[in-house]
């Protein structure tokens, strides 16, 4: 039964206003860092992969990606990536091992710095954090926006509704036990003159229970932090540190928050050059002392970042699409 273009037309409208209730957040990246980095996209078991897994983000560009109501998953940057002759992509940091920019529910090769998200869990509240459990490889921070983060404090999402993350480049300043150095990766996708590129877990460079958290120590009375865990710790005191490192490093806002992710958002955060990552901003490429970042730094640097770069929208045309065939019928 054919239909007048003006009645189709409104059908189509209404279905385009009725789009965004389906979601449940937005995540806009945005790449500060002075070179190309990957993100890839993992969903938690049960919840259904987002639009994209992976993709190409150039220095200066955001992307935004739409996630539905209840969505859990884990974001990342990989770094250092490239096809070796016989076209395979992999990177030198954060590959998730699909053979292609797509990770298509691959997860992320410690280690790498993560950002994990649940959507309207327990009490309609997204839970978010930056995790250095599984390692480092660069500098990530999460700031809410819109209603949920504007809440006061005591109004259900509100005094840990705040910006979190690592905001200093920690690759020169890893201890040597920990060090990840380009020559090492294997991935054929090195930094010019083998120099620093991530910068692992105790767990993942000894593998002992003690700073696992696992076998005798896979509770929290008995994991407790050791002197690698305290070294993410002072310098990124919001993001976890071990397994345990809950208290202070998971962030509520209500549902229907969206965020903005930023990879290397400090300005000072330097291009890959001379076979060097970016260095730590106000952190010694020693074993010493770290610096501990306040919560005002942390805002400030955070919301100047997410806005920094120009937009690229990942298409959503396959829900257009939709929406007009089903206008037609």
């Amino acid at each position: 039964m054919s239909q007048c273009p003006t009645h189709v037309a409104l059908r189509l409208l209404a279905l385009l206003f009725l789009l965004p209730a389906a979601w449940s957040a937005t995540f806009t990246m945005t790449n500060n860092c002075g070179y190309t980095v990957w993100p890839g996209l993992l969903s938690g078991a049960g919840t259904a992969p987002l639009s994209t897994t992976g993709f190409a983000l150039a220095h200066g560009a955001s992307a935004t990606v739409d996630a539905p109501a209840s969505w859990s998953g884990r974001m990342w940057a990989r770094t250092l990536c490239a096809e070796d002759a016989t076209g395979k992509f992999t990177c030198a940091t954060g590959d998730c091992g699909s053979g292609g920019i797509q990770c298509n529910g691959g997860g992320a090769a410690p280690p790498a710095t993560l950002v994990e998200f649940t959507l309207d869990g327990s009490g309609g509240m997204d839970f978010f954090d930056v995790s250095l459990v599984d390692g480092y490889n660069l500098p990530m921070i999460i700031v809410p926006q819109g209603g949920g983060a504007a809440a006061p404090a005591g109004s259900g999402g509100g005094g840990k509704c705040m910006a979190t993350g690592c905001l200093v480049d920690l690759n020169g300043a890893c201890p040597a036990d920990l060090r990840v150095m380009a020559a090492s990766t294997g991935t054929g996708a090195a930094a010019p003159g083998g120099g620093p590129v991530a910068c692992r877990s105790a767990c993942e460079a000894f593998g002992s229970p003690q700073y696992c958290c696992s076998g005798a120590y896979g509770n929290p009375n008995t994991c407790r932090p050791s002197t690698y865990s305290q070294f993410f710790k002072n310098a990124c005191p919001r993001a976890y540190s071990y397994a345990y490192d809950d208290s202070t490093s998971t962030f509520t806002c209500t549902a229907g928050t969206n965020y903005a992710i930023t990879f290397c958002p400090s300005t000072t955060s330097g291009k890959y050059s001379g076979g060097e990552n970016p260095q730590a901003a106000g952190v010694p490429s020693t074993n010493d002392t770290m610096v501990v970042l306040g919560a005002e730094q942390l805002s400030t640097s955070s919301s100047a970042a997410a806005h920094a770069a120009p937009q690229l929208t990942l298409p959503l045309l396959p829900l257009l699409v939709a929406a007009l065939v089903a206008a037609m019928i």
